[in-house]
């Protein structure tokens, strides 16, 4: 999520992923005061217009919240509250309105006051790292953009290459071009660039990327052990050993290496982990999470209010949380066992 501190109440936020939605459901409280852009269907007052009919309009406004909620569509929380200021003079103050937050979407947050998981949620040193992941062939390439376990695949590129012998003349460089376009496209300033394909067409793009100015103040990596190009190279690349590897300090890999832990103590008859929203409600309240994963799922067939007050306890008594969702395999696995998992510092009895 990005984040700027405006003063001692107030912040600006930006959410990148699901996970940072979460967190902001974990900190917006009734009371509080966002702003952001919203639209309504404001009347119109013009000759002969319908009496009936509304224009719908963009506007800003700034909410006191009364309620906030998961919505049932995904990526998405829904801010319920009363209009106290607002950029059109169309918009009564004091009205009630509903503000939808998706990824992507700028809003400022002021809280009277902020609590100690508040400020670790939205203030803390994140771990996440973001990275734009090339899987490259001579005939294809795929493009994602990796935002902690968020994962935004670009369709696939193609060169026009027809096989090892060309029978037409094939220009790689132009090919090259075009990705590396793509590429400008969804870079920001910090993500690191990862290339892996079969073969050595890898090395060359990466070496042409280095070329570019606006390109190679990013860190390219090269990857090698991974032989799928386009769409099904990325998905071989973010389920392999070869990612946790390459991204070991990435919330990614760190997921992945939580759930690969659960199953290998589950494979063991060990006690030291759980799964569902009961069974780690139980070792959370015996202080024994160590470190815990959950994604939407948890939210079904609980009340939203318990399942994030459980998840601020669990932060509160040290555990790492990271939230998932299902973009990638990790969210997948933890959205099939139950919506949680978690790794116990000492074994539950019974």
């Amino acid at each position: 999520m990005i984040t700027k501190k405006i003063d001692d109440n107030s912040v600006s936020l930006i959410p990148e992923e699901s996970d940072d939605l979460f967190t902001l459901r974990r900190v917006i409280d009734s009371g509080d005061k966002i702003v952001g852009d919203t639209s309504r269907v404001v009347k119109q007052e013009k000759d002969f217009a319908r009496p009936d009919k509304g224009e719908r309009i963009k506007i800003r406004v700034a909410l006191d919240v009364e309620k906030i909620s998961i919505d049932d569509v995904v990526d998405r929380l829904r801010v319920q509250g009363t209009i106290l200021e607002s950029d059109n003079p169309s918009v009564s103050k004091g009205t009630h309105h509903s503000l939808t937050l998706k990824i992507g979407d700028a809003i400022t947050l002021t809280k009277k006051n902020w609590t100690e998981i508040g400020k670790k949620l939205v203030f803390g040193k994140k771990d996440q790292g973001t990275f734009v992941l090339v899987s490259i062939d001579t005939t294809d390439c795929g493009l994602g953009r990796l935002s902690g376990t968020h994962l935004k695949l670009l369709p696939n590129m193609y060169s026009g290459a027809s096989g090892k012998r060309y029978k037409t003349k094939f220009n790689i460089e132009e090919f090259f071009k075009d990705v590396s376009s793509a590429i400008s496209t969804i870079t920001r300033d910090g993500d690191g660039i990862i290339v892996f394909g079969p073969g050595e067409t890898k090395k060359r793009l990466a070496n042409f990327l280095g070329e570019i100015p606006s390109v190679k103040v990013h860190k390219i990596q090269v990857v090698d052990g991974i032989d799928a190009s386009g769409e099904d190279g990325i998905y071989t690349f973010i389920k392999s050993d070869i990612m946790k590897q390459t991204l070991h300090e990435s919330k990614i890999a760190k997921v992945s290496s939580i759930l690969d832990e659960t199953m290998a103590r589950a494979n063991k008859k060990s006690n030291k982990f759980t799964m569902g929203f009961e069974e780690t409600s139980r070792a959370n309240s015996a202080g024994a999470v160590e470190s815990m994963v959950f994604s939407d799922k948890i939210f079904e067939n609980q009340d939203e209010d318990k399942v994030i007050e459980f998840l601020n306890q669990v932060e509160a008594k040290g555990a790492q949380v990271y939230a998932v969702d299902s973009t990638t395999d990790a969210g997948l696995r933890v959205s099939a066992l139950g919506g949680v998992v978690s790794l116990l510092r000492f074994a539950l009895q019974g």
